[in-house]
C-alpha cells in the first residue's frame, strides 16, 4: 500500500530536503549551466544572467556541501578553478531539463495570470479606499 499523497513532504523526509536544496532560483540556474560541462566562476556569472559573484559563491558552496557540485582548483599561475556536476548532481539533469521545458511552454501563461491577479488586487484596493467627499459647506479648501 502506498502512502497517501503529501506524506512524502513531512518535515524530516528526504524529499523535502531535496526540494530545499534545489528550490532556490540560483541553484537551478547554476545546476543547469553546469550540465554541458565544467565552468569557471566568471563563466557561470555570465551564463546565469543577473547573479552577483557573492550569491554565486554562496550557491556553489551550498551545492558543494550537498554533494551536487565539485570544485577543481588547478595549480597554475594564474590559479584556475572550475566547477562541475558530481555524479549525484548529474542525476538532476533530466528533471531540470523537464522543468526548463515546462517554463518555456508555460511561462507566458504564468506571467499573464500574475498580471491579471495584480490588476484585480489593484482594482479591489481602489474599491476599498473611500473617496473623499467635499465639506458640507461646499468649500473643498477647508477640509
Amino acid at each position: 500500500m502506498s502512502p497517501r499523497p503529501g506524506i512524502v513532504f513531512l518535515a524530516d523526509c528526504p524529499a523535502l530536503l531535496a526540494m530545499e536544496i534545489i528550490a532556490s532560483k540560483w541553484s537551478m540556474v547554476t545546476l543547469f549551466a553546469l550540465t554541458d560541462g565544467p565552468l569557471r566562476h566568471g563563466e557561470l556569472v555570465e551564463l546565469s544572467g543577473g547573479i552577483s559573484r557573492k550569491v554565486l559563491t554562496q550557491t556553489l558552496r551550498r551545492l558543494q556541501a550537498n554533494g551536487l557540485v565539485e570544485r577543481h582548483a588547478y595549480a597554475e599561475a594564474p590559479p584556475r578553478v572550475e566547477y562541475a556536476l558530481t555524479d549525484l548532481g548529474r542525476t538532476l539533469e533530466e528533471p531540470i531539463r523537464m522543468l526548463t521545458a515546462w517554463a518555456r511552454e508555460n511561462g507566458e501563461a504564468v506571467v499573464t495570470f500574475r498580471e491579471a491577479a495584480e490588476a484585480a488586487r489593484a482594482a479591489e484596493a481602489d474599491r476599498a479606499t473611500p473617496a473623499k467627499s467635499p465639506r458640507a459647506d461646499g468649500n473643498p479648501s477647508r477640509l
